[in-house]
């Protein structure tokens, strides 16, 4: 995706290959992630958890809710939260743009935004190319890395799913 805006059709055809993909059987989802920028650092997620992949819309606030849950969107009629993933790893917020997505997707049964920079693509990272993540000193965001994914000479941050909501966070959402 090389322009600066994410088209309507850049988006259709990472959905259409996501959902390609969730139609084949479950060997097939093995070592796909659709892969996403924040900040200077592309992360992965791995294409089981993601439903689709959204533009930015409408985010209307909650209030008294952990400062990275932006609020919930109205998505064809199911009312969703969406955390920022800057905000979720303690990063520096920005501005959101045309590149800024919402990828939904599903972690234990919920239906989750996660509002990232930009989508890159999908990819297949094999597990011979995932290094264990770093260990890191009492750092909270390493609770919610798989592992390391090599491509080439880049590193990709790859993301466990089911650790991203924490129980204790589900409940705060309250859905």
């Amino acid at each position: 995706m090389s322009s600066n805006n994410v088209s309507p059709s850049e988006l259709n055809k990472l959905n259409e290959s996501i959902e390609q993909l969730t139609l084949e059987n479950e060997d097939t989802l093995k070592n796909m992630y659709l892969t996403f920028r924040l900040g200077k650092e592309d992360y992965g997620i791995e294409i089981r958890y993601v439903t689709e992949i959204v533009g930015m819309q409408k985010i209307t606030e909650v209030p008294d809710m952990p400062i990275f849950v932006k609020g919930v969107v109205n998505l064809r009629g199911q009312v969703i939260p969406v955390l920022d993933m800057r905000l979720r790893f303690n990063m520096e917020s920005r501005d959101y743009d045309e590149r800024t997505c919402i990828i939904v997707v599903n972690i234990g049964g919920s239906q989750v935004g996660l509002v990232v920079d930009t989508v890159n693509e999908v990819r297949n990272i094999d597990d011979d190319q995932i290094s264990p993540p770093p260990k890191t000193a009492g750092a909270d965001s390493a609770q919610y890395i798989q592992g390391m994914g090599k491509v080439g000479e880049e590193v990709i941050i790859l993301l466990e799913g089911q650790r991203l909501l924490r129980e204790a966070d589900v409940a705060a959402l309250g859905f």
